[in-house]
């Protein structure tokens, strides 16, 4: 029970940034905002404002127990938060007494289960704990519940399940099995995916993958990952239309840095001649296809409708103004952390 009580208490402060502490009955401190040893008043009426403790209490019933609430300060505002705090308390129980498959796996995802919530429910539901990752599908609103519908298409055995996030975005949570070689990456299988959804929608989707977990407990991780990925892919502006939280991870550590670090490093790794190719749409668009591309000049001459030569003529005109030749790895990498860079520090 004291595990339930605080992912609870973890819940309400996520969702509304309330601090408060949970007593028991007999005053005795549970979880919270407080210490082991703490205690607290019993026997009081509805929400009580104690002037000597500084603190507002309040009665919380949860699965069935009394519980008491003890936020700091009193006040109207603290006679309020008290309302909330009880009021969730009691929808909490009500939603979980009742969760549907679908609430369930939604609240998988967002993190919002313990391990005994979640062992009671693949009882209930015949769900097998087994490996998995998320992939979140990006896709416009008018056809969402297309795609939702090709996806649950592709749920096997039915483990695999599809989650709504919101109008435009579709979580898709694929089991692993370890025996099979059908799919050589989870990159591979959301390319499947991708192509399978435009073929029979329409639909043109971006995918963003999570890093495989080892049990359905653990599927908030990559849910969270992938809705990472999503937001990343958008700062830097990637190209492309699968996209895995791995492939970020390098754009993560630098955004964890101070602003000022990151301005530093892009003091160091450009001069004028650098400044102006970056200030150059036509050219910063040609050197990310060209990346995008695997260094692949014609593939990119290609993509982009140009002659061979008047490619070759912009990376050699990159190249002279930056120092840096992108038609090999390393100097390719180092103009990719630049382009970063530059978009982190906007």
């Amino acid at each position: 029970m004291d595990a339930d009580i605080r992912i609870f208490i973890n819940g309400i402060r996520e969702k509304t940034g309330i601090e408060f502490a949970v007593f028991n009955s007999d005053g005795d401190f549970v979880a919270g905002k407080g210490e082991v040893g703490d205690t607290v008043p019993v026997n009081f009426e509805g929400i009580c404002c104690d002037k000597k403790l500084n603190k507002t209490l309040f009665y919380i019933k949860y699965k069935s127990k009394c519980f008491i609430g003890c936020i700091d300060g009193i006040g109207e505002h603290q006679k309020n938060y008290a309302y909330l705090v009880g009021e969730l308390a009691e929808n909490s129980f009500f939603k979980e007494s009742g969760m549907s498959r679908a609430d369930f796996c939604k609240a998988i995802l967002l993190g919002e289960t313990n391990h005994s919530q979640i062992s009671r429910y693949m009882r209930k539901y015949g769900m097998k704990d087994m490996p998995a990752f998320v992939t979140v599908v990006c896709v416009q609103a008018n056809y969402r519940e297309d795609v939702s519908t090709v996806l649950n298409t592709y749920g096997s055995e039915g483990l695999d399940f599809v989650v709504t996030v919101d109008e435009n975005q579709l979580a898709f949570v694929k089991f692993v099995d370890e025996e099979s070689d059908e799919y050589q990456s989870s990159t591979e299988y959301a390319e499947f995916l991708r192509q399978s959804i435009y073929e029979e929608t329409g639909a043109s989707v971006k995918i963003f993958i999570g890093g495989t977990v080892k049990t359905i407990a653990d599927l908030s991780t990559s849910f969270s990952q992938a809705m990472t990925a999503v937001r990343m892919c958008s700062a830097v502006g990637s190209r492309g239309d699968i996209h895995s939280f791995k492939e970020y991870m390098l754009i993560k550590m630098l955004e964890d840095l101070p602003k000022y670090k990151l301005t530093e490093y892009v003091e160091t790794l450009m001069d004028t001649g650098a400044r102006e190719i970056f200030s150059d749409e036509e050219m910063t668009n040609t050197a990310e296809e060209f990346l995008e591309n695997s260094l692949n000049v014609s593939e990119t001459a290609r993509k982009l409708y140009l002659h061979r030569n008047t490619l070759t003529y912009r990376l050699d005109k990159i190249e002279k103004a930056t120092g840096l030749n992108i038609r090999k790895f390393s100097d390719a990498v180092t103009f990719r952390l630049i382009t970063i860079l530059s978009k982190l520090i906007r």
